[in-house]
């Protein structure tokens, strides 16, 4: 076997058993890259929105389009509206096989969406957060959910970023301003002590990433530069950002999990890169050999970092082999020419 290659005849066929119809689809999409009409693809796509944790979490969801409790929908923490969707995303999760979630996403624009473009926690424009915003822009992207409303929401989120017409969280009348959360450019974050957020700047640079060129505006392009510019102003695999009233960066930039909600890790800094078009930038290196070597002589990465019972879904146990986090680990690696030292 080849521990050079993430995608070795081991670690592909691991992931692509019967046993878990989840990985398997994401593996034959992303890793296999098969044709959207590929028979293969198509079956494995249908059982995986039938069986699994994509099922089990749409026939939680209340008809009118809710999880757990009407409104905005962020608490409960990890069960309510906001982290579903997050979730139904990460796993792969269409409209096109499954119309609940085109009325769970209308739910969510008429509940969290304010019309200058921002998703809140709680309802209006105050409870905005860089993570929030990124990955519900992200989700619904995934989903293939269509509306004019979301155009606007990336809108938002390239201002937040550059702070190009963004008015200080003082000026009250202003209609673009910045607030007590996102309170101020470059990822700026009252819960981080009002400094950039790289947890949030992770979350947002995958939703821009995941924009066609087509959709990506000057203001987008700009928003989208200047994100790489921050989380490339050092070695990512060291995650030296800044990091509010502690004086070291969180460990679980080193903890790969699934899902991911607001915390980050490196795998999601190093997808957001690739997407946003540097996949092949040298001060990626390190990071990329960092993640090469959580891999274990099968080719396997383990399960570190989880929501074990707090969620709809338990992913396997912690510090074991994990194929949801394989999945992401491989998916990240095979964007690059990286030879893994052993």
């Amino acid at each position: 076997m080849n521990r050079n290659d993430p995608l070795n005849e081991t670690t592909l066929l691991w992931l692509l058993e019967e046993d878990n119809p989840g990985v398997r689809y994401l593996a034959l999409r992303d890793l296999l890259a098969l044709p959207f009409d590929d028979p293969d693809l198509v079956t494995a796509k249908e059982k995986a929105h039938r069986e699994g944790p994509i099922a089990t979490i749409l026939d939680a969801m209340h008809p009118e389009g809710y999880w757990v409790e009407p409104g905005p929908g962020y608490n409960p923490k990890y069960r309510s509206t906001v982290w579903s969707i997050i979730l139904l995303g990460q796993l792969g999760a269409t409209i096109d096989m499954d119309k609940r979630i085109q009325t769970a996403c209308q739910y969510l624009m008429n509940q969290a969406y304010n019309e200058t473009g921002q998703f809140s926690s709680n309802g209006p424009p105050s409870g905005t957060a860089d993570c929030l915003q990124g990955n519900l822009c992200s989700a619904l992207l995934d989903f293939g959910y269509e509306d004019p409303r979301l155009d606007l929401a990336f809108e938002w989120m390239a201002r937040t970023v550059t702070g190009d017409g963004m008015a200080p969280l003082g000026d009250k009348k202003a209609l673009y301003r910045y607030y007590a959360g996102k309170c101020g450019p470059m990822f700026a974050c009252g819960a981080n002590n009002k400094l950039p957020c790289a947890w949030g700047a992770a979350k947002v640079m995958l939703a821009f990433g995941k924009l066609s060129l087509s959709q990506r505006t000057p203001l987008i392009d700009s928003a989208i530069q200047q994100g790489v510019d921050f989380l490339l102003s050092v070695d990512p695999v060291k995650a030296t950002y800044p990091s509010g009233w502690i004086d070291k960066p969180s460990g679980n930039w080193w903890k790969f999990g699934f899902p991911v909600f607001y915390v980050s890790d490196l795998l999601q800094i190093i997808e957001a890169l690739v997407l946003s078009g540097y996949a092949g930038d040298p001060r990626l290196k390190n990071t990329l050999e960092f993640i090469s070597s959580k891999q274990d002589s099968n080719g396997r990465w383990p399960l570190e970092y989880d929501y074990a019972g707090k969620t709809w879904w338990d992913f396997g146990p912690k510090k074991q082999p994990n194929k949801w986090v394989s999945y992401r680990a491989a998916r990240v690696l095979r964007k690059f020419s990286v030879t893994k030292t052993d």
